[in-house]
């Protein structure tokens, strides 16, 4: 298993090691151990699993009490996902990392908490399960508006599917006072 860094601070890309043969593939997904000594010592307490089709786009979502750190992965068709740096005082705030997860590539991807997260759907469906370090909240949804000019993600679609909830929200300027700090030596 190897475990990358990405230009922002904290998001890395997981990537295990898959065993192959005639039978099919086998691979970890998560290995406490092996994690935490690759850096990313984490605790799970729930899974989320979607479906989509092509051209949805989900996000940008966060979560303002209990933020949830996630790893993300892509068990069937192809997905676009991204992170997004919204602690304000950060010298990558605003910015926005992407990458290709998908049932092919078996590639993980670590969102830390007070980043939003989103991804569009590049197959004819995908489905995506992630693991999260606290439970979610409804109370303490957030939405950015996915298409925020002030953010700029280079989405690979041009008219995406959203849900009411993501066609509505607002961009990051107008939630200055609702986004999180960034933690005093973090970085």
């Amino acid at each position: 298993m190897k475990i990358a860094d990405t230009p922002l601070p904290g998001v890395r890309l997981v990537e295990p090691r898959v065993h192959r043969d005639e039978r099919g593939f086998f691979l970890e997904v998560f290995h406490a151990g092996k994690f935490a000594a690759l850096g990313l010592d984490v605790a799970f307490v729930q899974d989320n699993h979607s479906l989509s089709r092509r051209g949805t786009l989900r996000g940008l979502h966060t979560q303002t009490a209990e933020p949830q750190g996630k790893l993300v992965r892509c068990t069937e068709g192809e997905i676009f996902d991204v992170a997004v740096d919204i602690r304000r005082g950060s010298p990558t705030f605003g910015q926005w990392f992407g990458t290709v997860l998908s049932a092919e590539n078996f590639r993980q991807l670590w969102i830390p908490p007070d980043f939003a997260h989103g991804f569009c759907v590049l197959s004819e469906r995908a489905q995506v399960e992630y693991k999260c370090t606290t439970l979610y909240r409804p109370e303490a949804d957030l939405s950015i508006a996915w298409n925020d000019p002030q953010i700029g993600v280079d989405w690979p679609i041009a008219a995406p599917t959203l849900s009411e909830k993501d066609a509505r929200a607002p961009r990051l300027a107008e939630l200055a006072d609702r986004l999180p700090r960034l933690a005093t030596g973090a970085g």
